[in-house]
């Protein structure tokens, strides 16, 4: 049995946890329906609470994606490892904290009845809020942090947020149901703290809360985008702000960096890592990590318009999931579509993901075409450009295979690949699809005195090369055919 509230009531709804948001979506029906003149101040906390909870949502989703553009982040990334299939499980349920979160609003609705008639705006509720989450927010996250860096708090229920390889933005909603139960004091005590002056405003809880969420999620991106020139010419906004290779020393050092967003409270408690601002330096600098040459690349292209959708870098769950038809993507097609068009007119082929094997590292490069562009006439020498672009740039970082992918090897459209070894007779990069790789990998575990080979299911391509490839060889072919020989 766990510790308590290590586990999360949710943990075996599924996706019937969202049934939990019905009645705040039923009493926004029913005032939508049957209440007054609809107008700002007449909107229901119901659907504060529920437009709050979906950008928050957002906000985690879009660092994701964000982190998985590797075309815009690969010289920044502060962990040079894709994120498996295990972490990708492990943090599923994320957004538990959204629901309980909003849980807790409806009831400090009901428990303090101005919260649901607050004005729109209010500059002192601002200035209020701000001096509270300096004040008390941050001190008391710090030290809480720290205590459960202990041995027990530690153990029992802060490892599962450590426990993710890499961080990422999703990574800072993955923890325990207590975690979760003190971060929703903390990021309460400046909304009720200013609301309880009479300072309280609804720009002022969105504000204060999406812009919480977004520095949650910028140091756990694992991308570092604050440059280091600001901190520079501004020294002391290094005590003001974190950054996500701050917040990366934590989780690889554990005894440092704890704070929540202001490095000041780590300088004042003596736990700032010595190696913060020149690791951000190199990082922010893009020397850190350099523009890693992979040993093989594959060369792929888009499918149709539905299953780019389920791409990595749109929402790394889908592409964790085998692929379906799921309608409520649908809507999006539209828009997806127009993208696929700009790709078509102005993308050049880019880097979608990667992964290590043997200690080697493995990309997949894809041409911006979508599969019904490759029966277009007319789109054949576009997209043998790009084709011939990704092996030139392949041959030119020392690439040593790149192979083709579906399409890309289309026998009408360059011969499997031909036209490019002719024209560029050259080339140091081996240019390989399926067929030829396999042939070359079989080929390769035949021993060099073999004189005699007895061949099954030489009717196919594959086998058709492999045989004809050993003949030159002078090597003996034996065959069974089955049906009439088609040599």
């Amino acid at each position: 049995m766990g510790a308590p509230l290590s586990a999360w009531p949710l943990e075996n709804f599924g996706t019937y946890k969202y049934l939990l948001y019905g009645p705040f979506v039923g009493k926004v029906l029913y005032e939508w329906f049957y209440g007054e003149e609809h107008s700002y101040y007449n909107l229901s906390w119901c659907l504060h609470l529920l437009i709050l909870s979906g950008l928050r949502g957002l906000i985690h989703v879009l660092w994701g994606s964000y982190s998985h553009m590797f075309f815009l982040t690969r010289n920044r990334r502060i962990v040079q490892k894709g994120v498996d299939f295990k972490q990708i499980d492990k943090e599923w349920d994320w957004d538990n904290f959204l629901i309980l979160q909003a849980l807790v609003a409806s009831m400090a609705c009901y428990m303090f009845p101005f919260l649901q008639h607050l004005p729109l705006w209010n500059v002192k509720g601002l200035i209020v809020a701000l001096v509270l989450h300096v004040g008390v927010s941050e001190p008391l996250y710090y030290w809480v942090h720290r205590k459960f860096h202990g041995d027990y708090l530690f153990t029992h229920y802060h490892s599962l947020h450590h426990s993710s390889p890499v961080p990422e933005s999703f990574t800072a909603g993955n923890a325990t149901l207590l975690e979760h139960l003190i971060m929703t004091v903390i990021i309460g005590i400046p909304i009720l703290g200013a609301s309880l002056m009479g300072y309280g405003s609804a720009s002022m809880i969105y504000g204060y809360v999406l812009i919480f969420d977004f520095l949650r999620c910028l140091g756990h991106s694992n991308v570092e985008i604050v440059p280091h020139q600001l901190f520079e010419k501004l020294p002391f906004l290094r005590y003001v702000i974190y950054t996500p290779t701050y917040h990366h020393l934590h989780h690889s050092d554990k005894d440092t960096n704890f704070c929540l967003f202001m490095p000041l409270f780590d300088s004042l408690g003596n736990t700032l890592n010595k190696n913060s601002w020149q690791s951000h330096k190199l990082l922010s600098s893009g020397s850190g990590n350099g523009d890693m040459v992979p040993h093989f690349v594959f060369l792929a292209h888009i499918v149709d318009v539905s299953s780019s959708m389920h791409a990595q870098f749109v929402y790394r769950s889908f592409a964790s999931l085998p692929y379906t038809t799921r309608f409520f993507l649908l809507p999006g097609l539209p828009i997806t579509f127009l993208v696929l068009l700009a790709m078509w007119a102005w993308s050049k082929t880019f880097l979608v993901s990667f992964y290590y094997l043997r200690g080697r590292l493995h990309q997949t490069w894809v041409v911006p075409r979508c599969g019904f562009q490759y029966f277009l006439p007319f789109a054949t020498e576009g997209i043998n450009n790009q084709i011939e672009q990704a092996i030139l740039r392949a041959d030119k970082i020392g690439v040593k295979v790149i192979s083709l992918a579906a399409l890309n090897k289309n026998e009408s459209l360059n011969g499997g690949g031909k036209l490019f070894v002719d024209k560029h007779p050259n080339l140091r990069v081996r240019v390989v699809h399926g067929n030829t790789l396999t042939a070359a990998v079989i080929l390769n575990e035949i021993p060099q005195d073999v004189k005699e080979v007895f061949l099954t299911g030489a009717t196919s391509k594959l086998g058709r090369a492999i045989a004809l490839y050993l003949c030159q060889k002078k090597v003996k072919v034996l065959v069974n055919f089955l049906t009439i020989p088609i040599f």
